[in-house]
């Protein structure tokens, strides 16, 4: 029986022709500035978002931290959304290594950010009150369902952020994701943010990675953190190819893993029981089931193998290079059998 693993698109493998890349790549000292491959990758990088410089980093989570200690001073807040990723699954890096102030507000279901809290979250010059050094974006947004801010959402927090001469970093894991299904360059939506990142290693089907993109002054010092984070490779144009790669022929695929993502929310919506959280816009496909303990269930969908997490109190599906239309409607076919095979796990009163 065929394992498919819905978990995240971080479980992707390197195609035949990625690892080939990755092989053949000419290789330098990238701590000297000296490899030719992620040089390459830095400047494809760097075009295609429309910025002046990209930094190759080990992860996305590197690369946002390393864009928060290089926008802000200690003791500063950073705005960002109470669902975000840089907030919730980061470790806490921005406060315990950078002595930042992690401010939260609210997201809405689409992952937008309260803009009646961000203006009260920028309080005037007082002694008593932090300073404000950043606020923080993330397209796709990740918790609120793989949701997609467009051209119209980015601009409001632009100009909000303009008038208090604030920067705006997007945390852009899944950025390309979003500009296929808005059907956009990528660089209409990292227009609206002073630094960006996004990652190789998710939806672009790369083993490792992240890029971090923005002015050449703001990358000549993210280079400095990414050193004081360990993040200084030497050899590393072996991954570069692999980024190299999938900038050239791993993106537009992309519409693929959102038409699958689709295909499985129709066909999971079809099923008593089942409750969508919400319709996906990408490649993230959330749901809920009445009457079964959702741990329990993910564990029974394991040994019939899928592989999928319980992620707050709902089921999450990630559609990905190497997962067909084929293994989606398999899926579903296997969480049926479970659903009719099973008895109600969940606790009574519950």
């Amino acid at each position: 029986m065929k394992t498919i693993d819905l978990r995240s698109d971080t479980v992707t493998l390197p195609s035949p022709e990625m690892r080939t890349a990755m092989a053949n790549a000419e290789l330098g000292d990238d701590v000297f500035g000296e490899d030719p491959t992620v040089n390459r990758l830095q400047e494809m990088a760097a075009e295609l978002l429309g910025k002046e410089a990209a930094l190759l980093v080990t992860s996305g989570t590197q690369g946002n931290l390393a864009a928060l200690l290089t926008h802000c001073q200690r003791g500063e807040e950073v705005i960002a959304g109470k669902l975000s990723h840089t907030l919730n699954f980061e470790v806490g890096g921005a406060s315990a290594l950078g002595g930042l102030v992690m401010k939260p507000v609210r997201n809405d279901s689409n992952g937008r950010l309260d803009l009646g809290e961000v203006r009260g979250a920028i309080r005037p010059p007082d002694d008593h009150f932090a300073r404000i050094g950043l606020i923080c974006l993330e397209n796709t947004h990740n918790l609120c369902g793989g949701t997609v801010m467009g051209e119209e959402d980015l601009a409001s927090v632009r100009d909000l952020a303009d008038q208090h001469n604030l920067p705006v970093h997007i945390d852009g894991a899944r950025i390309f994701n979003a500009a296929v299904a808005l059907r956009v360059p990528v660089s209409r939506l990292a227009a609206f943010a002073d630094s960006v990142t996004f990652c190789l290693s998710k939806s672009l089907g790369c083993p490792v990675g992240s890029v971090l993109c923005g002015s050449r002054e703001f990358i000549a010092e993210a280079r400095r953190y990414r050193k004081m984070l360990g993040g200084g490779m030497r050899q590393a144009g072996i991954l570069a190819a692999a980024g190299v790669y999938a900038l050239e022929n791993m993106v537009e695929r992309l519409a693929e893993d959102h038409e699958n993502a689709r295909i499985a929310a129709e066909s999971l919506a079809d099923i008593p029981g089942i409750a969508l959280a919400p319709p996906p816009q990408t490649n993230l496909v959330y749901f809920t089931i009445e009457a079964w303990e959702l741990g329990a269930f993910v564990r029974r969908l394991a040994e019939e193998g899928v592989l999928c997490f319980d992620e707050g109190g709902r089921i999450r599906w990630v559609t990905h290079f190497g997962i067909e239309r084929a293994d989606v409607e398999e899926a579903v076919a296997r969480l049926r059998s479970v659903m009719a095979a099973g008895i109600p796990l969940r606790r009574a009163g519950v």
